[in-house]
């Protein structure tokens, strides 16, 4: 490598534009995609984390491993925080927030709804982020500041103005309890919405939030990497966004303008 090419490498290697690191994590989850396409088999080796219903697969070990084995080659010293544990502390201010796999039920039942989120986060704000969506081979991606797109196609929410005909997407915990909780919630909201859905993997409903499939979402109780990169696309599409503390759980909410008030005062959310 020539001296001014190491520089160049160097230079990349710690910088912070937002969108050197959205081509980062465009490139990356498309190989990951590629990977859990490709390789996907019946011996999928599940195992369990927090519950019994919590499903990890040797696929979500093998697509972090490509993700993070890519960043620590071209970025080393970032920090890095991923799902399934192949988690480090870096000294550049920029923090990778990954989800190899999003929706491994589905990907274990062979239902294509599924897919890798990638975040960059710059001193504490997402700043760029993408979405693998594996049922289309479609990428979501979005740049603080500079909108959202799909595979190059501006993406752009819903113009639902009344939450009676909207349609609005949620997720479940793997905790008994909880879902007990959320069946509750979801048995008084359904009378005063258009109809619900539960894709199961909430980085692919807050893309659809983002491309005016879904006219809201909310869940209780996401992770970091659940959301991180679909929220900054559904926000960078118009949508209104928001986490909220809710008792003892942080509810994350994205939603068309018009009915994002409506929707957080049916789920009794505080202001």
């Amino acid at each position: 490598m020539t001296f001014t090419g190491w520089l160049r490498s160097l230079v990349y290697a710690t910088s912070a534009d937002p969108f050197q690191l959205r081509d980062l994590a465009v490139g990356l989850v498309r190989q990951a995609g590629d990977l859990l396409r490709r390789e996907r088999s019946s011996e999928l080796q599940p195992g369990t984390k927090s519950t019994p219903t919590d499903l990890v697969t040797v696929m979500d070990h093998k697509a972090e491993r490509l993700i993070v084995e890519a960043l620590e080659g071209q970025r080393p010293d970032d920090t890095i925080l991923a799902e399934e544990g192949s988690s480090r502390q870096g000294n550049t201010g920029v923090r990778w927030i990954i989800d190899p796999l999003d929706g491994t039920v589905n990907y274990f039942y062979g239902i294509p709804a599924y897919g890798v989120s990638i975040a960059a986060e710059v001193d504490g704000t997402i700043v760029a982020g993408a979405v693998y969506d594996g049922m289309h081979g479609a990428v979501h991606e979005a740049v603080l500041g500079h909108g959202a797109r799909s595979n190059d196609i501006p993406l752009r929410c819903s113009n639902a103005s009344t939450l009676a005909v909207s349609l609005i997407g949620t997720g479940f915990a793997y905790s008994a309890a909880r879902r007990a909780k959320q069946g509750d919630l979801i048995a008084g909201l359904l009378p005063a919405v258009r109809d619900l859905r539960r894709i199961g993997a909430a980085a692919l409903d807050l893309c659809a939030v983002a491309g005016g499939h879904l006219d809201g979402f909310f869940e209780h109780g996401l992770q970091p990497w659940d959301r991180a990169a679909g929220l900054l696309i559904a926000a960078e599409a118009g949508a209104r966004t928001a986490r909220i503390m809710d008792g003892d759980e942080e509810l994350t909410m994205a939603a068309a303008p018009g009915i994002f008030d409506e929707l957080r005062e049916a789920l009794g959310a505080a202001q």
